[in-house]
């Protein structure tokens, strides 16, 4: 991560990351502190979020986790509150709480559908607009982690799908809307990532060997790289871009709609 942006790129800012206790979230919040930023992380359970806040805290930078379910608006707002009163500020914030499974939509309950749109659109929502006073206060960026099973047809995750159009469609509105703000709204859009729950829980060896076929890369994406954009789109780095949502998936989803589903 070091190797693309300096320490310096970030500092004195802070960045509040949802699902920032693992996975890629856990990912661009050490790449956040890396390049210079304190950070708070959230996830429903305080034990996913003590460990990464030590490790953040052992790079150099002010660290904070706290508990909060995103779909409970009542919830992000302490969240947001605890975060601002710990950091003393908000400057970033990333939205990256999800949640997902395989199902094909004809066996899939309304809780199962209602439960992923509760947590990847309402949540992403909810910690935005908790969040807009703070970040109006000096401007700002926001960052909607979304995927590219919507850019596709991908059978067994028409929950999902919807949830991450509905993200990536109010990214735009929000880029339009608090633009005056001197907010700017982005989302990023990562393929399979190597070594992450996503591709243990959504891929098995015959759609894995298929992604690496069919990726013009051939290969899948690392934390690391995924990381390195979101710092990227965080950063002054990426100034006058608003409303985009960045792919990050070598090529993956230009060749086939197939693949995750092994088909």
């Amino acid at each position: 991560m070091t190797r693309w942006f300096g320490s310096a790129l970030l500092k004195d800012r802070v960045a509040l990351v949802t699902g920032g206790g693992t996975g890629i979230c856990r990912g661009i919040a050490h790449a956040l502190a890396r390049a210079g930023c304190d950070v708070a992380i959230t996830s429903r359970k305080q034990e996913h979020l003590d460990p990464t806040v030590e490790e953040l805290r052992d790079l150099g930078v002010r660290a904070h986790g706290v508990a909060g379910d995103v779909r409970d608006h009542a919830a992000v707002d302490a969240v947001v509150a605890q975060s601002v009163e710990a950091l003393g500020r908000l400057d970033i914030l990333v939205n990256g709480a999800a949640g997902n499974f395989v199902c094909e939509a004809e066996k899939l309950s309304p809780n199962g559908f209602g439960t992923v749109i509760d947590i990847d659109l309402k949540g992403t929502f909810n910690v935005s607009r908790a969040a807009l006073p703070h970040l109006k206060a000096r401007g700002g960026a926001i960052l909607n982690i979304s995927a590219t099973l919507q850019l596709l047809g991908t059978a067994g995750q028409a929950h999902a799908a919807a949830a991450k159009a509905g993200v990536d469609s109010l990214t735009r509105t929000l880029a339009v809307e608090w633009g005056p703000y001197g907010i700017r709204v982005n989302g990023l859009a990562p393929g399979p990532v190597e070594g992450t729950e996503g591709v243990r829980r959504l891929t098995n060896d015959a759609s894995q060997k298929a992604i690496l076929t069919q990726c013009p890369l051939g290969r899948l994406a690392t934390i690391d790289e995924v990381a390195s954009a979101a710092v990227f789109l965080c950063s002054d780095a990426s100034s006058f871009v608003t409303g985009t949502t960045l792919v990050i998936d070598g090529g993956l989803w230009l060749r086939s709609a197939r693949v995750l589903g092994g088909e």
